[in-house]
């Protein structure tokens, strides 16, 4: 675990104040995510422990989830990033204080008063790193604290930890069917729910595998690489090549200037339509079409991408575009590619890398047949592995509604459950037993075998030895009796580090480069076995607890739940 150095602000044991901790970490991304961000019962809990003086009681929640999304097996977890900054800055202002007396007139003004003075100085948050592979169960975040206060950070915890990491599981799945040599842009900014959503979904998509965004703003915030073209509206608002005023371009090495780029397209067009490997495939073409071209390259000549689908791929669109490349070669510019955004795509992608391959060979022009071929076109999971069944030749892929709104899963379903207070276990019974809670304050680990691969995570109470490697472990389910295993891990891995350590001196782990936390991603996701991560039929990852921890859940459970009696 890396801590973080010694910094101005920190105090006689080494921790960082408040101030100097919210200087250190910065505000959230979005201003709205203050300490009003909460729903009304918290503020009600609050007071009723304040009114039964309870309100400094120590207390521990676990926020976990109790299923993966999407079918699948493995989640990512996000937003921890986010969390933190929300509590560095979490305060109350005049504002918020005399906003709760008009909504809850009935308490007494000195909880108003409580409220004025509490941040998050005495509050502990212990968490698994950002970008991790993680599985239900298993603790995401332990947070420690003053009852009161910690019950007020539950609902914006989940919050900002449920779509992120939805989205993010969502964007790793994506990049898993595509394949690593894939460029995977997200273009979901104009059908997100609202700028929130689309903001987040930028950054967790990139935490998630993807490469770029067309969001420039998230592109700003986060330093993302931008891509993007043009649209259908961009060709079809040229109506003849006469609406090209300027058509000289200099050259790429800055020689000379060609004085009519527009005269040299149609010189190309012309050889490609009469070019004997192209058995005079091409006839006529949409001259619009190939206005737009021009003048799109004229603005962009190192960088030209064209929407070859506005009127017909084959017919019109690929020539035009052939034509305006072998121009700019000329020149001693390189086209990058199409897009691709309707049709078959699988179809149109292998047929586009033909005639780009013929061209290559007929012309003499090296790598002309590797040209960039991108699709678009409401992509998912789905039909990228219907395209890989197929067979194409698209390069990128611009994925926009199914990856940014989830289509398939409305939410993740993190929950915040009290697992213990001052220092006394605490459980949460169901008839339902996925919704029964796992007591007390845990440690996590991961236990790793010969071969690399994770075999199981494993919660343990806080007073038991840390599992070793090389020793033997009993790994049991927490509530099934039957299911049980031995372990012999090669290699042991505690989950859970301290993030913000509130008023102890614990050394504060680091908050990574949102780079960092994508490269952590996409490593993890290569240490899962990969029956795991497959999509039909993933094999399950197994949670387990350690054999004391075991008997202790089924303790508690027996004194907790009332005994019936029959009459």
């Amino acid at each position: 675990m890396e801590a973080t150095a010694p910094t101005a602000g920190a105090d006689a044991n080494g921790s960082l104040s408040v101030s100097a901790a919210r200087a250190q970490v910065g505000p959230p991304t979005n201003p709205m995510a203050t300490a009003l961000l909460t729903d009304q019962y918290q503020f009600s809990m609050a007071y009723a422990y304040w009114k039964a003086g309870k309100h400094a009681d120590r207390a521990v929640f676990d926020l976990y989830f109790r299923k993966n999304p999407f079918g699948g097996e493995f989640t990512v977890f996000a937003g921890l990033e986010e969390c933190i900054k929300f509590i560095a800055n979490f305060k109350f202002t005049e504002d918020d204080i005399s906003f709760l007396q008009s909504v809850m007139p009935m308490c007494e003004d000195a909880f108003f008063d409580y409220l004025r003075e509490i941040d998050c100085s005495d509050v502990e948050v212990y968490s698994i790193p950002e970008g991790s592979v993680v599985f239900p169960k298993v603790p995401l975040m332990r947070v420690e604290g003053p009852v009161a206060v910690v019950q007020l950070l539950e609902t914006p915890f989940i919050n900002l930890i449920n779509y992120a990491s939805l989205v993010t599981t969502n964007a790793a799945r994506h990049r898993h069917v595509s394949g690593k040599s894939k460029v995977l842009m997200e273009f979901g900014l104009r059908r997100a729910q609202g700028p929130d959503g689309a903001i987040s979904a930028s950054k967790y998509c990139f935490m998630g595998g993807f490469d770029a965004t067309s969001n420039v703003l998230a592109g700003h915030l986060f330093g993302i690489p931008l891509r993007g073209t043009h649209s259908h509206a961009y060709v079809s608002s040229y109506m003849s090549l006469d609406e090209i005023p300027d058509r000289t371009l200099r050259y790429k090495d800055g020689s000379r200037i060609c004085k009519d780029f527009v005269g040299l397209v149609k010189e190309w067009l012309h050889k490609i339509q009469v070019a004997d490997s192209l058995c005079s495939v091409f006839g006529e073409t949409n001259q619009s079409e190939l206005a737009a071209f021009a003048s799109y390259a004229l603005a962009f000549p190192s960088n030209f991408l064209a929407l070859v689908d506005t009127y017909d791929v084959m017919r019109s669109g690929i020539p035009n575009f052939c034509a305006v490349a072998l121009a700019l070669h000329d020149l001693g510019y390189k086209a990058s590619g199409i897009r691709l955004d309707s049709g078959d795509l699988a179809y149109l992608s292998i047929e586009a890398r033909k005639v780009f391959h013929a061209i290559e060979k007929e012309f003499n022009i090296p790598g002309f047949g590797k040209m960039i071929i991108t699709a678009s076109n409401d992509l998912n999971e789905e039909t990228i592995d219907a395209l890989n069944k197929q067979g194409h030749e698209v390069d990128a892929f611009g994925i926009g509604t199914y990856l940014v709104t989830c289509y398939s899963q409305a939410a993740l379903g993190c929950v915040f459950k009290l697992v213990e207070i001052n220092s006394r276990p605490r459980i949460k019974l169901s008839e339902d037993v996925a919704k029964v809670s796992i007591p007390c304050k845990k440690r996590c680990f991961r236990l790793y075998g010969k071969e690399g691969y994770p075999l199981v995570d494993i919660m343990i109470r806080e007073s038991e030895p840390s599992p070793k490697a090389g020793e033997r472990i009993l790994c049991r389910h927490p509530f099934l009796e039957s299911k049980r295993a031995y372990v012999v891990p090669q290699h042991v891995e505690e989950l859970l580090q301290c993030y913000w350590p509130g008023s102890s001196n614990k050394p504060r782990a680091e908050l990574p480069s949102l780079d960092k936390i994508r490269s952590r991603c996409m490593q993890q996701l290569e240490k899962l076995r990969p029956d795991h991560i497959r999509r039909l039929n993933p094999t399950p990852y197994k949670v387990s607890v350690s054999a004391k921890l075991y008997e202790f859940i089924h303790y508690l459970w027996l004194n907790e739940a009332p005994v019936g009696e029959l009459q």
